[in-house]
């Protein structure tokens, strides 16, 4: 089956700010986290059932080499990636997405 792929409005805005501190630390260091977001998103187009539901409809993958996360449900034939968060953060922060 092939999977639609839609990264919401307020996920994309965590992209944008995580880029912005990486890329703030060190020049290049926010173009590695986009690939490496990347990598997570194809993983997730190629199957987005292989992860576990962690909260209601939510899933998780975790992005290697950054302490981030990206959470996602999936919808029939369509993914919706709803954030991309710090491991550190509060969970409920990204829980009411879902709502």
């Amino acid at each position: 089956m092939n999977y639609r792929l839609i990264i919401r409005p307020e996920a994309e805005l965590d992209l944008e700010d995580a880029f912005t501190w990486y890329e703030s630390q060190e020049t290049g260091l926010g173009s590695e986290f986009v690939r490496a977001i990347d990598n997570c998103i194809s993983t997730i187009g190629r199957n987005p059932l292989a992860y576990r539901l962690i909260y209601q409809q939510a899933r998780r993958v975790l992005v290697r080499r950054f302490p981030y996360c990206l959470f996602y449900i999936v919808e029939e034939d369509t993914v919706f990636v709803i954030a991309c968060f710090h491991s550190k953060r509060n969970p409920k922060d990204w829980q009411d997405r879902l709502s």
